[in-house]
């Protein structure tokens, strides 16, 4: 049902911080650009970005030329040439830690993780008390799941970057927060803490402390954290969903819908916002306002399929089956394998009594998973509508092997058996049905006495 979802267009791990820490020092003569790497950092498996961003350095007299030369094709993006560059520097010069360092740099860019890493690697065993070095290091070897992550995160925040020294530790301290979210829960918040302390105005600390508060089931403290958020920025969509989804879950629907309400007018481009909202809206009853944030969504995003199956399911509730159809014949149409879609657009067909179309979409739903037992028990309704009743019959004989048996499910074998003119079965299975009844099915347990009475006719 509607009113018991939460929003699931959340990140499934918290974006690691941005490593923009500046390049290594050395003394100042001529103006280059240096491209540094900026990686993303999570606590298993660790999605990448890349975002450049540019240092102003000075060159001295005796910098090497290939490195020299392979800087400027960094910035020009030309790795393949920069690495031919920097491979050459290191011939001559094995210990160049910044050769190493860039060469580690250039390998991410050229997608060959295990040989960035190892360049890396190099670069910190030549010079191990540089920031950038360790830091990009722990963030790959994070990314690549080695628990040796650690280690170098750790070393991160015990260095001083080259410059933005508080940004810079900060996001360090955000790299080991994320990659021990999993593993150490407790230092994970003392982490997002140092970062939260060196970095007060960033909002990042405390949403991720909110998520994995969330994830552990602390629901006051993780609504502390996105009030936190919120108060540093006002418009962080995913602060506002987590406290809503807080509030829904502990029944504070009246506390969801104004802040979803501002938040939707700030920003009526947010699809997000409005799904939420309407879901809020759904639960506290107000199906035709939410089913208008919930098209409003569909319009920002219409390839969301969870907003589809909220819509359609709105639309069941509030009657309007022809719409809800469409909508799961869009859904069924984009996942073709999805059994539970092909049960509920046969469901909403039956509604309809288009019964050869539900009967159709019931076999569709058994064939992709043999085992939905549900799927048995309306399929056998279906065919007991179009006639087939063999097909009911043997729908509801897998049906009992998967799921007990249920008073309807007497009937629909009764009523299948007595169109068969097995009458034998039938009344046995008509007594089973009112027996399994007590008075809940009045329509059907009159039609049970009164075919009872007319086969036991047939006896005398």
């Amino acid at each position: 049902m509607v009113n018991s979802k939460i929003l699931v267009e959340r990140r499934a791990s918290s974006p690691g911080p941005r490593t923009d820490g500046p390049s290594m020092n050395r003394p100042l003569t001529h103006a280059i650009l240096l491209v540094i790497v900026m990686l993303t950092a999570c606590a298993a498996v660790v999605a990448q970005t890349h975002t450049t961003v540019r240092h102003y350095r000075e060159r001295i007299d005796d910098t090497p030329p290939e490195i020299a030369q392979a800087e400027d094709a960094i910035q020009k993006n030309d790795f393949t040439a920069a690495e031919m560059l920097l491979r050459k520097a290191i011939e001559k010069d094995p210990n160049n830690y910044q050769a190493w360092f860039d060469l580690g740099f250039v390998l991410n860019r050229l997608g060959r993780s295990d040989e960035s890493i190892a360049a890396y690697r190099k670069s910190v065993a030549a010079k191990p008390d540089v920031f950038e070095s360790n830091l990009n290091l722990g963030l790959m070897l994070a990314r690549a799941n080695n628990p040796e992550a650690e280690q170098f995160l750790r070393a991160a925040t015990t260095l001083k970057p080259t410059a933005h020294i508080e940004e810079g530790q900060a996001r360090a301290w955000l790299a080991l927060a994320h990659l021990l979210e999993n593993k150490n829960p407790e230092d994970a918040f003392q982490a997002y803490r140092k970062a939260s302390e060196l970095t007060p105005k960033d909002p990042e600390p405390h949403l991720s402390a909110g998520l994995l508060h969330e994830r552990q089931k602390e629901f006051s403290a993780a609504e502390a954290e996105y009030k936190q958020v919120l108060t540093l920025d006002s418009h962080s969509t995913e602060a506002a969903i987590g406290l809503t989804n807080l509030y829904m879950k502990s029944g504070r629907l009246g506390e969801a819908e104004p802040l979803l309400r501002r938040l939707a007018a700030e920003r009526p481009d947010d699809a997000g916002i409005h799904l939420q909202l309407g879901r809020v809206l759904a639960a506290e009853g107000k199906k035709e306002d939410a089913i208008a944030e919930v098209q409003t969504a569909l319009k920002l995003a219409p390839a969301d399929s969870d907003a589809q199956r909220d819509l359609a399911e709105l639309l069941v509730e509030s009657k309007k089956l022809p719409d809800a159809e469409n909508v799961y014949r869009g859904l069924t149409k984009a996942h073709p394998n999805d059994a539970a879609l092909h049960q509920l657009l046969g469901e909403v067909l039956l509604k309809e009594r288009k019964f050869p179309d539900a009967q159709q979409e019931f076999m569709a739903a058994v064939k992709i998973k043999p085992d939905f037992g549900v799927a048995y028990g309306t399929l056998a309704v279906a065919a007991n509508e179009n006639q087939n009743y063999a097909l009911a019959i043997k729908a509801l004989e897998v049906r009992a092997k998967l799921l007990p048996e249920t008073p309807s499910s007497y009937f629909e074998r009764a009523s299948a058996l007595d169109h068969l003119r097995d009458y034998k079965q039938a009344a046995e299975y008509y007594r089973l049905f009112l027996d399994a009844a007590n008075g809940k099915y009045p329509d059907d347990e009159w039609k049970a006495r009164h075919r009872l009475i007319w086969i036991e006719s047939r006896k005398r």
